[in-house]
């Protein structure tokens, strides 16, 4: 072999190389971070002294307030790696109320309706070498976002406790149903409640399957996404009246 020819093969076997090298670390690699799922913040301990809480009463209607986040959280497996990654998607642009009444020592909450906005998803969590946000399109796509453009929440009623009144956090199960895509399915939303100064926070979540609503998983090379997906949100409510 010539000394010319053979700089050249070599030259050839680097770029291979390194393209090779790049393809791996874009689809291989293990530095991959999540954000941790939404849930209520620790709440404070009250200081001695601290002033009564600001709402002595629950009852009223509450509505949605800026802060609120929802979005989805699903399992990735990269081809080549042992542990699946978890794909997280959040929207900021959310809308609800609900209407609260005296009812026994309790409370009752009547007319949840909760709609987050899926054209402004985008992914939040990392892997090295890739650019999650690339994968926002597809689920758009997938999701038919121009014809179908929200997701919500709706549920008639849910007992809450007058122990919200002094601080105390409720978790409650809450059948409700869950349109996406044009499609509506019965759930159950795990939720935590809890009143801070003037607002009512809420966390939790929502178990569904996308084939449920007529979605397929994303089919992308060298990756292949689980049907579950898990539904989150985090939400501040404001008293309106």
């Amino acid at each position: 072999m010539s000394r010319r020819l053979a700089i050249g093969v070599a030259a050839a076997c680097l770029v291979a190389g390194a393209g090779a090298a790049g393809i791996y670390v874009y689809f291989f690699s293990g530095l991959r971070t999540t954000p941790t799922a939404l849930t209520l913040a620790p709440a404070s301990t009250p200081s001695p002294g601290a002033a009564a809480p600001a709402i002595s009463d629950l009852s009223g209607r509450w509505q949605v307030a800026s802060g609120s986040v929802a979005g989805y959280r699903v399992r990735e497996q990269f081809v080549g790696q042992s542990s699946p990654h978890e794909a997280v998607a959040r929207t900021s642009t959310v809308s609800g109320s609900v209407t609260v009444t005296s009812a026994g020592s309790g409370y009752q909450a009547d007319d949840l309706t909760f709609t987050a906005d899926l054209s402004g998803l985008h992914s939040i969590d990392q892997v090295a070498g890739r650019d999650v946000s690339q994968r926002d399109s597809i689920v758009a796509r997938d999701l038919d976002v121009s014809q179908f453009p929200t997701a919500t929440f709706k549920a008639s009623s849910a007992l809450l406790s007058s122990d919200l009144l002094s601080g105390a956090t409720d978790t409650i199960s809450i059948p409700g149903q869950v349109t996406i895509h044009g499609v509506t399915k019965s759930v159950t939303a795990t939720v935590q409640v809890r009143l801070n100064g003037a607002t009512v926070e809420v966390a939790g979540n929502v178990a569904i399957q996308m084939t449920d609503f007529g979605v397929s998983p994303p089919q992308v090379g060298f990756v292949t996404v689980e049907p579950s997906v898990t539904i989150e949100f985090q939400l501040s409510l404001t008293k309106s009246s």
